[in-house]
């Protein structure tokens, strides 16, 4: 069974739960705690209908339905509690206080109360149906979909811990040979063929896990392996000698007697980047909003630097390298890149004094708030780059290619660090900052990103 399925078993019980909870501590509030009659009133009425989707709602912030057959037991176990904590809390600040009560106790009984329903309520049926779910993926054929990379003696090592364990939660589909020789693997799983059909094979099986079962003498393949793997869904797990060349991005993980290093695809947690979608869309929203003297000023003085259009429409690559058309105000003259595209540079005779003066101040990028309204861009992500320029990064460095797993930003570390790359030299030394960036991820750092920008802007010090 997918993860579909059991996402909509736990968003049935876990709002069914939360309007029994609510309903039970709205009759024991007033006959127990209030010593009263309970009387079936209008607040009763809108939390019934209401505080059940909010919880679901909290739910999906926190990151409860997402890679859901990988949530286990003690990790549902965690989420529940943090949920059930800060959601009463919360309900308690907006709902509850301005309540009239007999005695201050009353709050304080409430909240407890209103807690231990919640959390035991909603817990119960969640490990549960958790339990059901671990019993499904270890039948059989239902595990997830794994393969190993590497045919050799500890490929076929790693393969028997696993396999071997009552409690594995793999399906080996089959391995993929490496070396050209290493065939060992062969009598216990399918051979899918060898690394040079990788993409192919990853795609074909629907592959949800990969092991890279490499010697330490290998350890210069990691890299394109890597590169070449992780797309953000598929879980990657490396032996522990891996540890010494990648920084910040793994966590150990005991597989069964097979000790495994698992590649973290995101550092940024789920409730963060839910948080950081809404920021984007009201910050930009506001900012359109506020900025509308700014963008009338900024087009009058591109409309009379030199003829041509106002705004600037350049096709580049986005997330999950989607084309998307940038909006700029125009800072050249026009058909500035007639012999193909261009790069520019300080003293470039293309850009008009208007836009030279925009450029510094980062005027020209204003318009790209629509951009992120539209959902093609965030506030804070690395600067999206055209295609022509990509395939000559890619050349020197396949790196490039993590950054557009994420949306690309308006500003980014690598725009605030170094600014506008005048070559490829100088793109790829910005994408060094953007991929610590990509590893770093908080909404604390966009922050600071964001107040940095601000700061360039208005002491018109940008490159």
């Amino acid at each position: 069974m997918k993860d579909r399925f059991w996402v909509v078993v736990f968003l049935f019980f876990d709002f069914l739960t939360a309007l029994i909870a609510w309903s039970s501590f709205f009759y024991l509030r007033q006959t127990v705690l209030e010593k009263s009659e309970f009387k079936l009133d209008s607040n009763f009425i809108y939390g019934v209908l209401l505080i059940p989707l909010v919880w679901v709602l909290f739910y999906y912030v926190q990151g409860t339905y997402i890679s859901i057959r990988q949530m286990f037991r003690l990790k549902m176990l965690n989420l529940t509690l943090i949920a059930s904590f800060f959601g009463v809390i919360l309900i308690f600040f907006i709902l509850l206080l301005d309540d009239e009560v007999k005695s201050y106790e009353i709050y304080y009984q409430s909240v407890i109360l209103l807690f231990s329903l919640h959390f035991m309520l909603t817990i119960i049926p969640r490990l549960i149906i958790n339990s059901i779910m671990i019993w499904s993926i270890r039948k059989p054929g239902n595990g997830f979909k794994t393969i190993i990379l590497g045919g050799n003696e500890k490929a076929l090592e790693i393969y028997n811990e696993m396999i071997s364990h009552p409690l594995n939660i793999n399906s080996f589909i089959g391995y993929v040979n490496l070396n050209g020789k290493d065939y060992l693997l062969s009598e216990h799983i399918n051979y899918l063929g060898h690394e040079t059909d990788l993409e192919r094979i990853l795609s074909e099986h629907k592959v949800e896990e990969v092991i890279i079962a490499i010697e330490s003498s290998d350890h210069n393949r990691l890299k394109d392996l890597l590169l070449r793997i992780d797309d953000g869904h598929i879980r990657i797990k490396l032996l522990p000698d891996a540890y010494v060349i990648l920084s910040g991005s793994v966590k150990m993980t005991n597989i069964y007697g097979a000790l495994l290093l698992e590649l973290k695809s995101d550092i940024m947690p789920f409730w963060q980047q839910a948080i950081k979608r809404v920021m984007d869309f009201l910050i930009s929203f506001i900012a359109v909003i506020l900025l509308t003297p700014f963008f009338i000023f900024s087009a009058i003085a591109v409309k009379f630097s030199s003829p041509g259009p106002i705004l600037y429409l350049q096709e580049r690559v986005g997330l999950n390298g989607a084309i998307f058309k940038i909006i700029k105000f125009r800072t050249m003259y026009v058909d500035s890149e007639n012999l193909g595209p261009q790069l520019s540079s300080e003293n470039d005779p293309r850009i008009t004094k208007i836009g030279r003066f925009m450029r510094k101040t980062r005027l020209d990028e204003f318009p790209q708030f629509i951009n992120v309204l539209f959902g093609q861009m965030s506030l804070v992500g690395p600067r999206p780059e055209r295609q022509f320029y990509i395939d000559q990064i890619v050349k020197l460095e396949a790196q490039y290619l993590h950054l557009n797993r994420v949306r690309p930003g308006i500003t980014s570390w690598g725009q605030v660090k170094f600014g506008y790359a005048e070559n490829v030299e100088q793109m790829l030394q910005r994408m060094k900052f953007d991929l610590i960036y990509l590893k770093n991820r908080s909404l604390a750092l966009d922050i600071k990103i964001m107040f940095y920008t601000v700061i360039i802007v208005l002491k018109a010090k940008g490159k």
